[in-house]
């Protein structure tokens, strides 16, 4: 039986392999998150972009680790990536998307509001949002704006609502084939 990455991530916990110094650990996004995993790929403006553009898209993103989920996974084979970009037709490598459409976000909010996406408030970031989602961002250079968006949410969703305690936030009972040995 293949296990699909729905399936991996409801049984794993998104425990995902970072190497810090040389030494290998398994953690949750959520604890590389705390932990203060050093980034692989991401510079840390794209950090700051992408944690803020998923935590308007779905609040607790950033918590959750979304961008040490997106940095890590960035680094593996994009056939074994848990990244929802792979079911697109997207040519890897897809840092190049992802490095493209946060930098488009940062423009889309500088020229809307004079601001870049991490200063802008929570009415500003739903007006941003819905001009992403309806591909209506005038001067975008980046992939298709509501790719970005849909690609952007479907990675906030995975580190929120992937996970046993994310179901329990649903209030949806947590129902695996085979239940983890251990809750994440």
């Amino acid at each position: 039986m293949t296990l699909s990455r729905r399936n991996f991530i409801k049984q794993s916990g998104l425990a995902l392999t970072f190497t810090v110094a040389g030494k290998t650990m398994l953690l949750t996004p959520r604890q590389a998150r705390a932990g203060n995993i050093p980034f692989a790929v991401l510079t840390p403006e794209e950090v700051s972009a992408l944690e803020t553009i998923c935590d308007h898209l779905l609040p607790g993103a950033r918590e959750n680790g979304v961008a040490h989920f997106v940095d890590q996974q960035l680094t593996v084979d994009p056939n074994d990536s848990l990244l929802f970009i792979k079911y697109f037709n997207v040519e890897p490598p897809h840092v190049d998307f992802y490095k493209s459409a946060l930098k488009e976000i940062n423009l889309l909010s500088e020229s809307i509001y004079g601001k870049g996406i991490t200063a802008i408030d929570k009415a500003e970031a739903e007006k941003l949002i819905e001009t992403l989602r309806d591909g209506k961002a005038a001067d975008w250079n980046g992939p298709p704006s509501p790719l970005a968006y849909h690609i952007l949410r479907n990675d906030a969703v995975d580190v929120v609502y992937g996970t046993m305690e994310g179901f329990e936030a649903l209030d949806i009972p947590y129902l695996a084939h085979i239940t983890p040995p251990r809750t994440w």
